[in-house]
């Protein structure tokens, strides 16, 4: 018995090999179209390939025998094929689906794969251009050719038209008992979706008692008997054997089936086979086959007309009866023991479902073209992913449940079966308790050891009881042969759960219909109902690397390039449908959220005041305006807003982006969750800088508190964004806002940081340097002034403490810095102007300073000084950044305090507590610290900065001497004031209205600045600057000029804001007396020219 045994194995391994050989073949022949040789497409051997080709295959050598392997390997397969088939044939094996099921199964195959790669052959256009340019190739390197090539010229010539040809092959096999098997089989794979819904085909709660109870199959394992693969053993093997159907009428009936489902068959890959054309030609020169031919146009008709709708109802059944296997799977999924036939087969029917729709959209005259359009196949894309990641995840329950199974139930059966036997050899009794006491004793510790040589004995006693000569017949023991069936499916449970995924729902064939595959891809996404499902989109890429084979590496590249491409695309759309969807759900509330800002209620103030006084307004017919929240209230639920719409299209979207965490396609892992996030970013980044609604034409620009209210409208949508997908949006509001306080984001664009700098610093700044705009101390802002040409914006509006403090909240202590260097930079590049009218001034101003104390020498020397008024104009520009800059400094210390109090206030207290004798550099470091948080400084860090960059280092006495010189320019300049009419003070704003006021932070900050950077005594130079126009501005005040004594007050101001000077100070140059005289009278007369 163990020879024979033997003897069984190889010849079932022989079939087996034959079969992945073939298919092997098929691969390399019919492989990535880019692979094709480069010398079939050079020009220069053109000539040379259209000779070669019209002489094949009598091309003149010495000796016509040339091949390459592709060529080679058919040919050796072909004599391979024909002596196993002969060797079956002598043996007379038995084939029947239904007993013997892998042994029919490997017999078909390997007839339909010899049948395909023959047909293949002859669509390759350059096989006889390949062989001949080998042929010469050959002859010119070895001066010989391969023995070979005569017949294997002689078999390109044959196969011509390869089914004809083999058909005449074919006569000696002419025994159909495998094919006449499948009626047990086909019919019932092949029934109409109202019968599968009435059998309740698939479903787990429809006897609830009998949840528990193994599936079991009677006739053969369905999960392992695909549709489309039963459609091609049908079709060929009756074509090659075609004289049964002439007399066998269930043959007939069997083949006719398969012809009118189906109008094209799968080859390999997108390779696909015309039945009814190609049954119609070979009939048609046989005599007497004129019924037939009337019979495949029969067929024909029917399956234009009813196969498109009968798989459409199929697909729409399957849909849900996959929903419902997963559903009550996740639930208990302990079940998948049990009814681990039921997965399977619901997997191996939707593939086949899938493949037919794919195969046939392109391939089929339509007589109704929705049947070939499934908007809702994703859905059922979506449910097989899901079962197959129940089998993968409960691998290990599935596997310890069939080893009890085998063991405990199997063994026991299989036992009985061989005792109950009538004639039991002694050889295969031996051979068969070897297989119980196997069973027996497997256990669950045991794993895998010893599934795989069990499982191919059993496979080779199958093959050995199926000859005619064999002792024990399975012919005769029906019931032994289907038990043999069972246990080597659930030996597969317990060792090959992996193959059989593959083998029952691989969908690797959408690598090859990229176009298709995109289109219901974007058909998904249109669809806000299957957007949930979108995701099995790139599951199935992880498919692609399936198809691939380890004997043909070199197209492993070009699959695996397309799987990871397609994968990205796919994620990529997702995330931009769902970014999409967000910005319009932003939208939505960013106009809810407009509608609650202070100036929408002016209108309904102004109708309530009217009302209250009884004054009629607008016209009668004028709709009253709807109040913010009106969209809230809903009289019917059934009314849908488009609100509601996008939430409900999000929602969807973000289930699938969110179905898992991460996918591994060749080696690759993508993360959905992070291609929402990238997304996220990028459209929050261009939000932001839109909703700036900067115009660089009319320099018009939102206020900083419409903008915060918006970004916080768009920020409480994208924090929403949190209960649909589990992603940080914290960690996106981190990167975004955090860029939007540069100048210029990751991606070299500019922010708001910068586009708000610009426009204060050239739009309002410029405007209060031309006259057109004050500040106003009193109301804390810059205001308009009344001039011919209005100005388009009003800089209260952007300027006042509430925008300020909204600035800071959108810009945050980094973009308030850059702010505030920008701000500096400017008055760097007004004091080095300065320093410019100095140096032309510089012997004059020596002189001054020295002889301040002699009025009529003053008086000459000031009539020598050129550019008197320039500085005072530039001195006051300054004045105006830096009393801006302090409005944005206060504005983002209130904000700091209020996020961060116990910081802020750590910080004042160190700030406050710095030792006068502290190290300068020391100090500069704490001040900038306080800075940084809006706290003011006696020195400021960034103004010293600027000009710190002015210091040439080449001679640092002249330098101090530019800078105290500058001081006295300042100061003997302040007398001029006097002669401007436009100084008149203003005590409702507490300024003038050419900003003259703010001379006084000018003075006292520069002062700092510079003689921090000279390190020079900062109170001894102040106190220079107030000796310098004492004797002027009293002799001034004196003669009781208004304006006189308007400069008077101007230095009351300076000694008011400076941290240096003290009034005692003050009260020695100027008394007490005449400040309060010139106070009085610039009070008097500001009331006087108001009245």
């Amino acid at each position: 018995p163990c020879n024979c045994l033997f003897l069984a194995v190889c010849f079932s391994k022989k079939k087996s090999c034959l079969k992945e050989l073939g298919q092997n073949i098929i691969l390399s022949a019919c492989g990535d179209p880019k692979a094709k040789p480069s010398y079939l497409i050079d020009k220069n051997l053109e000539s040379a390939v259209k000779f070669i080709v019209r002489k094949f295959p009598a091309v003149e050598t010495r000796n016509n025998n040339v091949s390459n392997w592709v060529a080679v390997q058919m040919l050796g397969f072909s004599d391979h094929v024909c002596e196993l088939l002969n060797t079956i044939d002598a043996c007379q094996v038995f084939f029947d689906i239904t007993v013997n099921f892998d042994l029919t199964k490997n017999y078909l195959d390997l007839i339909i794969t010899y049948t395909t790669l023959m047909i293949l052959l002859s669509r390759i256009e350059e096989r006889k251009a390949i062989i001949g340019l080998y042929n010469y190739a050959h002859e010119m390197t070895h001066g010989a050719s391969d023995r070979e090539y005569p017949r294997l010229g002689q078999m390109i010539v044959d196969y011509e038209n390869p089914l004809k040809k083999m058909m005449e092959e074919f006569v000696p096999h002419s025994k159909v008992y495998a094919l006449i098997s499948l009626q047990m089989v086909y019919p019932r794979r092949n029934l109409s979706a109202d019968q599968w819904r009435n059998a309740q085909l698939l479903s787990l709660i429809s006897a609830p008692s009998t949840m528990l109870n193994p599936a079991q199959s009677d006739t053969v394992r369905p999960a392992d008997w695909g549709y489309t693969v039963t459609l091609n053993r049908i079709f060929f093997g009756f074509i090659l054997c075609h004289g049964i159907l002439n007399s066998d009428a269930t043959a007939l009936n069997l083949w006719k089936l398969a012809l009118q489902s189906s109008s094209c068959l799968a080859l390999f890959r997108d390779e696909v086979f015309h039945i009814h054309k190609a049954a119609e030609d070979l009939f048609v020169n046989i005599r007497g086959y004129n019924k037939r031919i009337n019979d495949i146009r029969e067929c024909k008709e029917a399956a234009v007309s009813h196969a498109g709708s009968m798989h459409r109802e199929r697909r729409k059944f399957l849909r849900s009866a996959l929903k419902e296997l997963a559903t009550v799977l996740s639930d208990q999924p302990g079940l998948l023991g049990p009814k681990a036939l039921f997965v399977f087969m619901a997997l191996s029917f939707a593939r086949d479902e899938i493949i037919w729709l794919l195969r046939h959209a392109d391939n089929m005259p339509k007589k109704s073209a929705d049947d070939f359009i499934d908007k809702h196949i994703a859905e059922l894309i979506f449910y097989m992913e899901e079962l197959r990641a129940h089998v993968r995840k409960y691998g290990p329950v599935m596997q310890r449940y069939y080893v009890q199974y085998l063991s405990g139930f199997d063994a026991v059966v299989l036992n009985e079966l061989v005792q109950n036997l009538s004639v039991c050899p002694e050889d295969e009794s031996i051979i068969m308790s070897s297989f119980v006491n196997t069973m027996t004793s497997l256990s669950v510790k045991q794993g895998n050891n010893c599934q795989y040589n069990f499982k191919l004995f059993l496979l080779s006693f199958q093959a050995y009881t199926s000859v005619s000569k064999a002792s024990l017949g399975l012919a005769d023991h029906r019931e032994l042969g289907k038990m043999m069936n069972t246990i080597i499916f659930h030996t597969k449970m317990v060792d090959s759960l992996v193959e059989m995924l593959v083998e029952t729902s691989d969908l690797s064939i959408f690598c090859f219909y990229s176009r298709a595959f995109e289109k219901m891809f974007q058909q998904c996404l249109e669809l806000p109902s299957q957007s949930r499902y979108s995701i099995a989109f790139p599951l199935l890429c992880t498919h692609f690397m399936s198809c691939t084979h380890e004997l043909c590496p070199e197209e492993r590249h070009h699959i695996g390039d397309r799987s990871l491409s397609l994968c990205n695309m796919f994620l990529d759309e997702m995330a931009k449908q769902a970014r999409n969807l967000i910005t319009d759900i932003c939208t939505e509330q960013c106009t809810l959220s407009d509608q609650l800002l202070p100036k929408h209620c002016a209108k309904t103030i102004s109708q309530a005041v009217n009302k209250k006084s009884k004054k009629q307004t607008g016209k009668k017919g004028e709709p009253e305006r709807e109040k913010p929240g009106v969209e809230s209230m809903r009289k019917n639920r059934l009314v849908v807003t488009n609100l509601d719409k996008l939430h409900t299209a999000l929602s969807e979207l973000c289930f699938s982006i969110n179905y898992v965490p991460n996918m591994v396609v060749w080696e690759h892992t993508f993360t959905p969750r992070e291609y929402l996030t990238s997304h996220l970013e990028i459209r929050f980044t261009k939000s932001i800088v839109g909703m700036t609604m900067y115009n660089q034409a009319t320099q018009e620009i939102a206020k900083p508190s419409e903008l915060l209210t918006s970004v916080r409208a768009y920020m409480t949508v994208l924090q929403s964004i949190e209960n649909y997908v589990q992603i940080d949006i914290t960690r996106v509001f981190n990167n975004v806002l955090l860029q939007q306080t540069q100048h210029l984001d990751s991606h070299g664009e500019p922010t708001i940081t910068s586009l708000y700098t610009n426009w204060y610093l050239e739009t309002l700044l410029r405007q209060v340097s031309n006259g057109h705009i004050a500040y106003f101390p009193a109301m804390k802002a810059f205001v308009n002034l009344p001039t011919e040409n209005e100005l388009t914006f009003n800089a209260e509006e952007y300027s006042d403490i509430s925008e300020m403090r909204a600035l800071s909240e959108l810009l945050g202590p980094y973009g308030m810095k850059f702010l505030s260097e920008s701000l500096m930079w400017h008055i760097s590049s007004q004091v080095a102007e300065l320093k410019k009218l100095v140096v032309e001034n510089v012997e004059v101003l020596t002189q001054m300073r020295t002889s301040f104390d002699k009025p009529d020498q003053m008086a000459a020397l000031f009539k020598r000084l050129s550019s008197v008024d320039s500085v005072l104009k530039r001195m006051t520009i300054i004045g105006v950044i830096l009393s801006f800059r302090s409005l944005a400094q206060e504005a983002l210390r209130d904000v700091l305090s209020y996020h961060i109090p116990f910081l802020v206030s750590s910080i004042e207290d160190f700030k406050d507590h710095i030792p006068r004798e502290t190290d300068m550099k020391v100090a500069m470091n704490v001040y900038e610290l306080s800075s940084a948080a809006g706290l003011p400084c006696e020195i400021d860090p960034a103004l010293v900065v600027a000009l710190s960059s002015q210091k040439s280092g080449t001679n640092p006495e002249e330098e101090y001497k530019i800078a105290c010189l500058l001081m006295v320019f300042v100061a003997v300049s302040l007398p001029t004031l006097a002669s401007n009419v436009m100084s008149q003070y203003s005590p409702a704003i507490e300024g003038h209205c050419n900003n003259i006021h703010c001379l006084a932070k000018a003075i006292n900050q520069i002062a700092a600045a510079l003689f921090t950077i000279h390190k020079g005594s900062i109170e001894d130079r102040l106190k220079e600057f107030l000796a310098v126009p004492r004797v002027p501005l009293q002799l001034l005040a004196a003669s009781g000029r208004y304006f006189a004594k308007l400069c008077v007050s101007c230095i009351f101001q300076i000694v008011q804001e400076s941290p240096f000077l003290t009034m005692d100070l003050l009260e020695s140059c100027f008394p007490y007396v005449l400040l309060r005289n010139a106070y009085h009278a610039v009070y008097k007369q500001s009331v006087t020219s108001s009245a």
